[in-house]
């Protein structure tokens, strides 16, 4: 089995300070040994068709369900989803076990 993966993707509201949240969610990571990665970006391609308002993407790799368990129990995750969750419009969450098709490179 891969690593397990978290995907959160948003629509923020229209007054959040969107840096703000990008760098308490940086800050969340990097204080929290059980994940094993995160990545994230802002989507400046898609048609707004297909978005559908969502614009930020945030992936978060553990190297097991467990992990991914310790993290979102965590009480620096439970305070930070107060905030991440006030900011956001529109969400979309995805926690998955990954099956590796081809290696990076």
């Amino acid at each position: 089995m891969g690593d397990f993966k978290h995907l959160v993707i948003v629509k923020f509201k229209e007054d959040v300070v969107v840096d703000e949240i990008i760098k308490g969610m940086a800050n969340l990571v990097s204080e929290i040994d059980s994940v094993k990665s995160f990545e994230w970006g802002h989507d400046m391609e898609s048609q707004e068709m297909l978005r559908q308002g969502f614009t930020h993407a945030f992936f978060m790799t553990f190297n097991k369900k467990e992990d991914f368990t310790a993290f979102t129990s965590h009480p620096k995750h439970l305070e930070f989803s107060a905030t991440f969750s006030a900011a956001i419009e529109k969400i979309v969450l995805l926690d998955f076990p990954s099956l590796l098709v081809k290696a990076p490179a």
